[in-house]
């Protein structure tokens, strides 16, 4: 539906029209494309050697990292399990790391809408590096590259899921770092 509206909207840009009642539409129609206060949303970018540090923390937390992309289906369905955990075991020193693997071009159009729609609280960074042989064996070398991906670790101990989560599964692998 929405890649017909922005079809349309770039129709009626992309035409001089003087009539009035179609620029109407055509403010609802990009109404509807961006979210509100999306714009306001400062997006971390990160290739595999800035991301690196983010996924191999050496402190005393447990760190919970989710790779997904808000046009992956059963990652849209788990993030609020992740939500839940962020806010739920914060005082636990549990940390969610939410790495957004969304196109480059759509990080204005559908990411940072996205994220302003569903309020996530959770810290959400965007990867951008195109070589995938390298960083999908560096992050875990029997990934596929297939997402919902998650790694929860601390310093003892590193679980790598190429799987979604229901939220009790979710909090199940968390309860194992937790003891």
């Amino acid at each position: 539906m929405k890649q017909i509206v922005l079809v349309v909207f770039l129709l009626f840009v992309g035409c001089k029209n003087e009539n009035p009642q179609i620029e109407e539409k055509v403010d609802k129609v990009t109404a509807e494309v961006v979210e509100p206060g999306s714009e306001s949303i400062e997006l971390e970018i990160y290739d595999y050697d800035g991301l690196e540090p983010l996924i191999n923390k050496k402190d005393d937390n447990i760190h919970v990292v989710n790779f997904w992309a808000t046009w992956c289906a059963p990652c849209v369905k788990e993030l609020p399990y992740f939500e839940v955990v962020n806010e739920k075991y914060q005082e636990k020193n549990v940390e969610v790391l939410l790495v957004s693997l969304d196109f480059p071009k759509n990080y204005d159009s559908k990411l940072k809408p996205f994220i302003s729609k569903h309020r996530l609280q959770s810290k959400i960074v965007a990867f951008d590096d195109t070589d995938q042989n390298r960083w999908i064996p560096a992050i875990n070398e029997n990934w596929s590259g297939a997402i919902p991906a998650t790694i929860i670790y601390n310093n003892e101990k590193r679980l790598f899921y190429e799987r979604s989560f229901t939220q009790e599964e979710l909090e199940n692998e968390l309860k194992q770092f937790l003891k």
